[in-house]
Order: C-alpha cells, then sequence, then structure tokens
C-alpha cells in the first residue's frame, strides 16, 4: 500500500505559502487528495487481486455425422458411468462435479492473462493509472508557482516581509493609535484635510505649501507618554523592513511574471478538466462484469473461446462515475478562477479601503505581482494588506524615524550641545540627522536654532513652547512648517539664515515673516533671479533691516528695493560675478552699511555717493585699480569705516583728505607703494591698516593721528619707523611684522596702552627694556621669535609672564 503522505512533494513545501491559496486552491487541493485516493485504491486493487477470471466456453455441436461421432465419443467419454452401488464393506462417497475441462491451473492462468491483455478494454484495464497520472498533473499546476525559481523566489521574500510586517510591533501601535481616536475626530478628518488646503488664503498670503500638512498629520504627532512603548531595537527592525519594503516593491512592479504564470497554470487545469471529461464519459461504459474472450490458443488449451468476469469491473464502475463527480466540481472551481482572474483587474491593487479606515493618506496603490500578491491574501485575510500597508506610508516611515529620534536625542543629551553664537545667542545646532527632535522644545531657554544637511525638517506647532526662540538657521534643509508654528514664527523670529544648494529649499513661509529683523541668503541662484517670483514677496518683510545675499546675481532684485525704505544694511557677495546696473542703490536713503564684496568692480560705484545715511563701506575682492571717485565721499558726512581691501588699488589719492569723518580705514592686500601725507589729515581715524602692501616709508604726519588705536603695516618694505608714530599714545595694537626693520626705537615705551604688538619677521637684534613700560603688554600680547624675546632684562620678562 502507496502511504499518501508520499506525495507531499507534489504539494507546497511551505505551510507560510498558505496565505497565498485562496478558498478555491484551498477546495480544489482538497478535492486532488480525495482524487488521489481513488487513484491510489484503485492501483491496489490491481496489484492485489486477481485481475480477471475466464472458463473455457462451450460450443454449440454441429449437424453433419462426422460431428455426432465425435460428439458421441465425446459424450461417452464424458458421460459418466452408473455410480456403482454401495455395500456395507464398500462404501462410496458422492463428490459433486462441474463440467470437466481438463485444464490445469497453469494453463488457467496463460487464459486469465491473454483475455485480460486482448480481450479487455484498454479503458478498464488503466483506469486508476490514468486517475493517479491526472490528478499528480493536477496537484503540479496548481503549486508550479510556488516551485518556479523565477516566481518562488519573489513569493517568498514577499511571505518573509509580510510575516515581518504583520508581527511588527509598529504595525500594532501605528493601527491601535489610528482605532484609538475619537469617533468625532474620525468624522472631522476628512473636512480637516480639505481645510489645510486653504489655511494659507487668508490675508497672510500663500506661506505654507499644501503639502506641508498632508505630509505629517496631527495623529502623528508623536505622543511623549508613549514614546518609550517602542524599544530601540524594535525601531531599527522597523526602520529595515521599511527599507526592505520598498526595495522590495522596486522590483516586483517591474514585472506581472506571478500573475502570468497563476493564469497558464489555470488554464491548463480547465483544458484537462475538458479533456477528461470528455473521454471518461465516453469510455465509462467500457467497464463491464462480463467479457466474451476470443484468442487463438486452441493448440495449447484446447479451447477458443472463453467467457471472462472482470472481477473490479463493479467497483472501477462506481470509482469511475465518483471521478467524474470530483473532476466536474475541480472543474467548475477552475472555471470560477478563470472569471475570477479576468472580470476584476488584479495587476491594480487600490489601498483606499485602508486609507479611509486609517487616515493614512499617503499609502500608495501598487501594480503588476505586487497587486496580484495583495489580491490573493486579500481572500486568505485582509487584515494582512491592512497591516502591510502601514510600511507603505511615508507618513509612517517619518513617524517612526521621529520617534527613533526622540528617543536617541534626550533633552539632557541636546542640553550638552548648547553653545553661545556669534549673535550672543544660546545657541544648538544639529547636522546630519534623519529629522528634528521634538525633544527639541522642551529645552525652553533656547534663543537660536542651527539646523545642517537635515532632509524633511517639519516643524510643528510645538515649537510655540521656545517663548526666548529669536533666531533660526537653516543650511541645506528641506522644512516644511505647520500652520501654528508659522504663526509663532511670524511673531517672534528676529534672524533667519537659509544656505541652499537648490532653490527649491528656499521656503516660501520665509516671505511672511512680519517681524523678521535680519535675513542671511547663502546659496547658487541664476542670474535672472531678479525675475524669480518668490523674491517679490520680500515686500512683506515690513520689519526687515539688514539683508545679507551671498550668491552670484548680476543685479540687484527689484524685491530688495522693495523693501529698501527700510533696509539699514545691505551685504553682497557675488562669488565672482560682475555686479551691473547699482542704480538700485540710491532708492536705499536710509541705508547705512554696504557690502559688496567679490563683485568684480572695476570702480567705485556711483550711485553709492547718494546714500547720505551710509556709515560704512565695504569694497573687499573686487578689481579696484583707481579709486579717483574717493572725493565723492565728502558728501557722505556720516561715513565712519571704508574698507577697500583686497583689491588692486596702487595709490592713495590726495582728495582722501576730505574724509574727515573716517574713524576705520583699510588698505590691505593692495599694491600701494607710497603713503600720502595727506591721509594724516584724517585725524579721526582709530583703525588704520595698511598690511600687504609695497610701502617702503611712513610719512612723519602720522603723529598727527592722536586717536588711532590700532596700526597694521605688516607684509610691506617698511625700513624704519618714524618717532612720531609713537606720539600716538592711545595705540593699543601695533603691527609691524614681516619688514624690513632692524631697530626698534625706545620711545616705544611711552605706548602705555598698547597691549598687542607683532614685530616677528624683522632684523632686530634686540629689543629695547622700555618695552617694560607697556604695562598693558603681556607676553601672550608680543608675538617675537623666542631668541629675540630673551634679549629683553629678566624683570621686564617676569612682568610680562605675570597675569
Amino acid at each position: 500500500m502507496i502511504p499518501v503522505t508520499e506525495f507531499r512533494q507534489f504539494s507546497e513545501q511551505q505551510p507560510a505559502f498558505r496565505v497565498l491559496k485562496p478558498w478555491w486552491d484551498v477546495f480544489t487541493d482538497y478535492l486532488s487528495v480525495a482524487m488521489l485516493m481513488i487513484g491510489v485504491f484503485g492501483c491496489t486493487l490491481q496489484v492485489m487481486q486477481d485481475k480477471i477470471i475466464c472458463l473455457p466456453k462451450r460450443v454449440q455441436p454441429a449437424q453433419n455425422h462426422s460431428s455426432l461421432l465425435n460428439v458421441s465419443q465425446a459424450v461417452a467419454s464424458t458421460t459418466p458411468l452408473p455410480p456403482p452401488k454401495p455395500s456395507p464393506a464398500n462404501p462410496i462417497t458422492v463428490e459433486m462435479k462441474g463440467l470437466k475441462t481438463d485444464l490445469d491451473l497453469q494453463q488457467y492462468s496463460f487464459i486469465n492473462q491473454m483475455c485480460y491483455e486482448r480481450a479487455l478494454h484498454w479503458y478498464a484495464k488503466y483506469f486508476p493509472y490514468l486517475v493517479l497520472i491526472h490528478t499528480l498533473v493536477f496537484m503540479l499546476c496548481s503549486n508550479f508557482w510556488f516551485k518556479f525559481p523565477g516566481s518562488s523566489s519573489k513569493i517568498e521574500h514577499f511571505i518573509s516581509i509580510l510575516g515581518k510586517c504583520f508581527d511588527s510591533p509598529w504595525t500594532t501601535r501605528a493601527l491601535s493609535e489610528v482605532s484609538g481616536e475619537d469617533s468625532e475626530e474620525k468624522d472631522n478628518r476628512k473636512n480637516n484635510m480639505n481645510r489645510s488646503n486653504t489655511i494659507q488664503s487668508g490675508p497672510e498670503g500663500s506661506l505654507v505649501n499644501s503639502q506641508s500638512l498632508k505630509s505629517i498629520p496631527e495623529k502623528f504627532v508623536v505622543d511623549k507618554s508613549t514614546a518609550g512603548a517602542l524599544d530601540k531595537k524594535e525601531g531599527e527592525q522597523a526602520k529595515a523592513l521599511f527599507e526592505k519594503v520598498k526595495k522590495f516593491r522596486l522590483h516586483v512592479e517591474e514585472g506581472d511574471i506571478l500573475y502570468a504564470m497563476y493564469v497558464r497554470q489555470t488554464v491548463l487545469k480547465v483544458i484537462k478538466f475538458l479533456i477528461i471529461i470528455a473521454y471518461n464519459s465516453a469510455l465509462v461504459s467500457k467497464v463491464q462484469f462480463t467479457v466474451d474472450c476470443n484468442v487463438d490458443i486452441q493448440d495449447m488449451t484446447g479451447y477458443k473461446n472463453f467467457s471472462c468476469n472482470h472481477t473490479m469491473a463493479h467497483l472501477f464502475s462506481k470509482l469511475s462515475f465518483c471521478y467524474l463527480c470530483f473532476v466536474s466540481i475541480y472543474g467548475l472551481t477552475c472555471l470560477y478562477t478563470l472569471y475570477w482572474l479576468f472580470y476584476r483587474s488584479l495587476r491594480e491593487y487600490s489601498f483606499e479601503y485602508v486609507r479611509q479606515e486609517t487616515g493614512i493618506d499617503d499609502i500608495p496603490d501598487v501594480k503588476n505581482d505586487f497587486a496580484f500578491m495583495l489580491h490573493m491574501i486579500d481572500q486568505y485575510d485582509p487584515l494582512y494588506s491592512k497591516r502591510f500597508a502601514v510600511f507603505l506610508s511615508e507618513v509612517s516611515e517619518n513617524k517612526l524615524k521621529q520617534l527613533n529620534l526622540n528617543n536617541e536625542w534626550t533633552p539632557d543629551k541636546l542640553r550638552q550641545k548648547l553653545q553661545t553664537n556669534a549673535h550672543n545667542r544660546l545657541e544648538l545646532p544639529l547636522i546630519m540627522l534623519s529629522g528634528l527632535p521634538d525633544t527639541v522644545f522642551e529645552i525652553t531657554e533656547l534663543q537660536s536654532l542651527k539646523l545642517e544637511i537635515i532632509k524633511n525638517v517639519m516643524i510643528p506647532a510645538t515649537i510655540a513652547q521656545l517663548d526666548n526662540l529669536q533666531e533660526l538657521s537653516l543650511h541645506q534643509c528641506s522644512v516644511k512648517i505647520h500652520s501654528a508654528a508659522l504663526s509663532f514664527l511670524k511673531e517672534n523670529l528676529k534672524v533667519l539664515s537659509v544656505k541652499f544648494d537648490d532653490m527649491r529649499e528656499l521656503p516660501p513661509w520665509m516671505y511672511g515673516l512680519r517681524n523678521l529683523e535680519e535675513l542671511y541668503l547663502v546659496g547658487s541662484l541664476s542670474h535672472d533671479i531678479s525675475k524669480n517670483v518668490t523674491l517679490e514677496s520680500l515686500r512683506d518683510l515690513k520689519s526687515l533691516k539688514i539683508l545679507s545675499i551671498k550668491s552670484n546675481v548680476s543685479k540687484i532684485p527689484q524685491a530688495v528695493v522693495d523693501v529698501s525704505s527700510h533696509l539699514q544694511k545691505m551685504c553682497i557677495h557675488n562669488d565672482g560675478t560682475k555686479l551691473v546696473m547699482l542704480n538700485n542703490l540710491k532708492k536705499m536713503t536710509n541705508l547705512t552699511e554696504l557690502e559688496l564684496v567679490h563683485c568684480d568692480l572695476e570702480r567705485i560705484p556711483h550711485a553709492v555717493f547718494s546714500l547720505l545715511s551710509l556709515q560704512e563701506l565695504d569694497l573687499k575682492e573686487n578689481n579696484l585699480k583707481s579709486i579717483e571717485e574717493i572725493v565723492s565721499f565728502q558728501h557722505l558726512r556720516k561715513l565712519t569705516v571704508l574698507k577697500l581691501w583686497h583689491n588692486s588699488i596702487t595709490y592713495i589719492p590726495e582728495h582722501i583728505k576730505k574724509l574727515t569723518s573716517l574713524e576705520r580705514l583699510s588698505f590691505s592686500h593692495n599694491k600701494i607703494e607710497v603713503l600720502p601725507s595727506h591721509l594724516f589729515l584724517c585725524n579721526k581715524i582709530r583703525y588704520l591698516d595698511l598690511s600687504y602692501n609695497d610701502i617702503r616709508f611712513i610719512p612723519p604726519e602720522i603723529g598727527v593721528l592722536q586717536s588711532l588705536q590700532y596700526f597694521s603695516i605688516t607684509c610691506n618694505k617698511v625700513e624704519s619707523l618714524p618717532d612720531e608714530l609713537y606720539f600716538c599714545k592711545k595705540l593699543k595694537t601695533l603691527k609691524i611684522g614681516k619688514n624690513s626693520l632692524s631697530v626698534l626705537s625706545p620711545k616705544i615705551g611711552n605706548l602705555l596702552f598698547l597691549s598687542y604688538l607683532d614685530v616677528k619677521g624683522n632684523h632686530f637684534e634686540i629689543l629695547p627694556p622700555e618695552l617694560g613700560d607697556c604695562r598693558a603688554l603681556k607676553r601672550a600680547g608680543l608675538v617675537v621669535e623666542d631668541a629675540l624675546f630673551e634679549t629683553l632684562p629678566s624683570d621686564v620678562r617676569e612682568q610680562m609672564k605675570t597675569e
């Protein structure tokens, strides 16, 4: 007897595959087992019992004489004699006998075999084997897509991911939060989502893009009370699952091999069903109980005609009818499967019902093999698709990242990173994180928040907890903001710095920050940036006082001119791009500080001379060679700081004497060879930087600068210093290093306030002891060679070393 378990190899090998077997596949599997039992039972009977039993068939006697003679002789030979009468001495036992054939057992076996092969219909002989073969083919067809390499690998991968998604604590948490919402919230969710697109359309203008509120719904803001429900390990596992699902979806949606194979194997089963029904219905009547056998074996047995009995005909007849019933039901089920395959669009799958039920609106629809497998899963249990959909949602992934981020960056850890920035504000710098931790908004003392290289930053409404926040820096960050957070920033934010690689990183909501006072933009802009619609909104920045643009603009945008009425400081760092059409500067009547750095300017722009309120002018790193126009600065009565450093200026015109209001003047990193004595008629100068030029001589008129506190001639060719320099009693910083000086005058002791002295890189052999009179000068403020420092008296050295 062959056990049915031996045929398991033809069915599925992994129990997990059952989730891809709809009810009709399970039903046909049971039908296959029933048909397999019929085939196995029939085959067993064929082996264990006699197949056919035959007896010679008597022929009617002929009418001729010879035949009568033979028959009489045969009768005489076969007619039994009268039995002898019994006697007491010789008792006789009577034996019942039929017709004698004079055939032995071997002859009967031979006759049975010959008649089985020659007379019995082939259908009656091979019926159980046919049933067995057909059933095995059905079973192979039903499970072939589980075995074929091109499809089985996808199925195994899908089942593996599906099981992990189903059992993941993150799935349970995400769905439980949705199911835990109040019914009123569920009813109002759609209205809220529709309103989110119109929040910005009020009088404030279009400030928040439509995706900002959709990307992270309110229910997906991480609840601090449940933040510990998911430990770090489970969070990392869920994060890995999101990546696996993304890659698997990308791979599986490319083709439809699973759908094609399932359709083909179903069509093959239907064709086989029709063939089986056709020939079985026609041949089932050939299974007969009695069979006439006519074989020419008279020489061996003495008989030619036989009457045979097919011992299993009655049973096979019943089994065949039963088998036909099973096959009919099997075939009808396959026809229903075909109807299901072609009636519905199985290569597209919509999560609409999941989106409506959970409120997670960004779950995408899928297609091809991915969609087909989800349709099959729904026939097993729709809950699998619902739980799997959580890992297709970008909202869910962002929430998980946020939760992991909050667990990693605790408030105590964030407080350790606090530091004071250049604006003397308490700043928290966050660099290259996966998002913005919600724990940031628990640090209420925070004044400045600096975010660098953080993608998909979402600023929630909880930013309103930061009452002291005044400054925000966004460096290469993609930022979205909640409407409530935007309202808070409009009222409180004073300084905004944005560094970007792509103009799309410029937050559109920044143009509505009505209380913003300082705006710093750093990034590559197109040359026709002035035509960009977004910059036109700068006119809404009513409180803007400082604007800095570090980019590659070719002209001052009109949008900047729109804020000129209240703009006090403007900086343009142009990275070498030539800045032309500067007439718009004339409209900035209230401008007090102007920086035009690296703008490839060859002359001082004439529009600058119209800025009567200008106090500071910086023309660093341009291409200035001649500054004859400097005479026009005499009209700028408030100009106190002039920086013409890092240019190609070869001389200073005498007209500079008319700039009597100057207090800070920088000509460093130029090509100046001669200092005009008229320069020192600007007697209010407190800061004078002439370093990195070709100056050989310092005029004695320098002594006129009684307010001078900073003087630098580093890296020139000066051979001697005039004694008049030491008349500048207020001098605190003196830089004379890298020149050709050989003697330092003892009169340096007159500089009682000197705290920084650089003499390194000259030809000094000894330092004057009078340096000891400079009580403010300490060793840290004296830049000199160690050997030269040792030339000072020991008491002077000790004095300088003491703090």
